[in-house]
């Protein structure tokens, strides 16, 4: 079907010349699967754009050949790249909201794919549509037909854009990250829907990702990248049970096993560096050693108690204006959280675990309720005590992009909070404690003149981090912080935020919607559903023995990647 022979893109140009794709090679044939494997700036995402030419200007296309059913893509015209492009070859993006055009409904757009290759008439187009909304599992189809991109979920986002890929039945589908930042449960659905499309069309599948527990799912084979390079290539089975570079046995070593609880997860680089002491690092944390320290730890006060906290939003209104009926985000939630504990809190999206994270710092007013922080009613404070009490609770927030400044310089974004709250005596000092924050976090001290967009997405995770802990505070709320990163930036974050509780005594609530994760950082775990909490108690208890059944279906789906 498709053979990418010798490839290499670069970009820059003299000194400054870096390959982001280096003398590559590969062969996916009909009907068959290959999973690219790698981290960001691997160069996976750059084969599957060469593929598409869809190569920004800055690109620089040094050598090599790409074949379609024989045929060098790279040696074709314009027209003829169109012709395919949407047709025969087609891609589903990383991120459905940028792919899908936000002033277009969703059916508009996919019978504009069918229009533009095949004409069969407007109302054929959209029955058409109708047909691939429905083949692609989305619910009412007719009225997401008539649906903009951003009234909808971002997995029935996804299933638009697999709906407009599959519209044509290409020969060759590039699925690019199309299930990252997924809930688990939808992730499953996704990958279950991939493999049915890629057997009834016979077309051939290129699956991009940063995950080999996900590729292994929809792959025959596997290949992965590393600095532009793919470095191992072969069965799936062959590489899960014996791999030999040491980058694939870091990449699948780094991932929250599911069958125990380590004290830290292995990291990439200490693969790659040849680590000696790495048989000693994923140290196995016992039952006995649990107990002893959960009872020591439950035997204290609650340092957070939340009583009977209903949030609601208005859906619908009367003439005057009076709420008539109403959304239940969070409904009569009660619990405790205990000094130096890490509470989980885990549900799919929507089910109100964000909302109630937020309305803990009051960022979101609740309805009616009690939230005691230190026997402190923090929704009787006012707005200037409720200040003094924000400098011990804090938040990192899943995207770390959109909460920082983009105008402000790190140091800048780090010294604020300082300011604010009128600690240290001048600004000297201030700067030497952000050089020193941003130490602890695995940062140099160089960057505290650079600008978020300068730095990587586990970089600027690790500024947030550090500016949560500027106001040295008692409690943080990690509101999925680790969701949208590579497995191996994520082991390092998950490693520094257990070091930095074990340092400061943090106790932490810990949201996320991955119960591998959530096990191995929490000693207890709260599952949220429509708003209410279904199921909590013991971290290993609840995964080794779930009552509820919401419950087995996350495990069954996390599980099963």
């Amino acid at each position: 079907m498709i053979s990418i022979e010798n490839l290499s893109i670069a970009f820059g140009s003299g000194l400054a010349k870096q390959f982001a794709v280096d003398d590559i090679s590969f062969r996916l044939e009909k009907g068959k699967s290959l999973g690219l494997v790698g981290e960001s700036g691997s160069g996976k995402s750059v084969t599957a754009l060469a593929i598409m030419q869809l190569l920004p200007p800055q690109a620089q296309l040094e050598s090599g050949k790409i074949l379609f059913h024989g045929k060098d893509l790279l040696q074709m015209s314009s027209g003829a790249i169109a012709d395919l492009r949407g047709n025969k070859i087609t891609m589903i993006f990383q991120e459905p909201m940028t792919a899908l055009n936000p002033v277009k409904c969703c059916g508009a757009q996919v019978a504009e794919t069918i229009s533009r290759h095949r004409n069969p008439g407007r109302k054929a187009a959209r029955q058409q549509v109708i047909e691939l909304f429905r083949k692609v599992k989305l619910p009412r189809p007719k009225t997401i037909y008539k649906a903009y991109p951003h009234q909808i979920s971002g997995g029935q986002k996804q299933r638009v854009m697999i709906a407009m890929a599959i519209a044509n039945k290409p020969d060759l589908l590039i699925a690019d990250e199309p299930t990252t930042a997924l809930d688990v449960t939808v992730q499953k659905e996704i990958l279950e829907l991939l493999n049915e499309l890629k057997e009834e069309y016979a077309m051939s599948l290129l699956f991009i990702s940063h995950d080999l527990g996900v590729v292994a799912r929809v792959a025959d084979e596997v290949a992965v990248m590393y600095k532009g390079k793919i470095v191992e290539h072969g069965k799936v089975k062959q590489i899960f049970s014996q791999p030999e570079h040491p980058y694939t046995k870091g990449l699948m070593a780094c991932r929250p096993p599911l069958d125990v609880r380590l004290k830290r997860l292995p990291t990439i680089d200490e693969f790659l560096e040849g680590d000696k002491n790495l048989s000693a690092a994923p140290l196995i944390v016992s039952k006995s050693e649990r107990k002893k320290a959960q009872e020591k730890m439950y035997a204290k006060q609650p340092v957070l108690s939340v009583d009977k906290l209903v949030i609601r939003y208005a859906l619908k209104k009367n003439l005057l204006g009076k709420p008539t009926q109403y959304l239940h985000a969070v409904d009569d939630v009660s619990f405790q959280v205990y000094p130096g504990e890490t509470l989980g809190l885990v549900g799919e999206s929507g089910c109100g675990k964000t909302t109630l994270g937020r309305s803990i710092l009051r960022l979101i007013e609740p309805a009616s309720g009690h939230i005691f922080f230190d026997e402190k009613d923090l929704l009787a404070l006012t707005p200037k005590q409720l200040k003094k009490e924000r400098q011990r609770l804090n938040i990192v927030f899943q995207d770390p992009y959109s909460s920082l400044n983009p105008r402000m310089s790190i140091g800048q974004a780090l010294m604020e909070p300082m300011q604010v709250f009128g600690l240290y005596q001048n600004k000297r000092e201030r700067k030497e404690k952000v050089l020193e924050l941003l130490d602890r976090v695995g940062l140099k001290a160089e960057y505290f003149y650079r600008y978020p967009h300068e730095f990587s997405g586990g970089q600027r995770q690790r500024i947030v981090i550090a500016r949560a802990l500027t106001l040295q505070p008692r409690f943080i709320i990690c509101d999925e912080a680790v969701s949208a990163l590579d497995v191996s930036v994520q082991a390092k974050v998950l490693n520094l935020l257990n070091e930095l509780k074990e340092e400061f005594g943090f106790t932490y609530i810990f949201i996320s919607h991955d119960l591998a994760v959530i096990r191995f950082m929490s000693d207890r775990i709260m599952v949220m559903k429509d708003g209410k909490i279904v199921e909590a108690g013991d971290a290993d208890e609840i995964y080794d023995h779930p009552q509820n059944e919401y419950t087995r279906q996350l495990l069954v789906a996390v599980a099963g990647v």
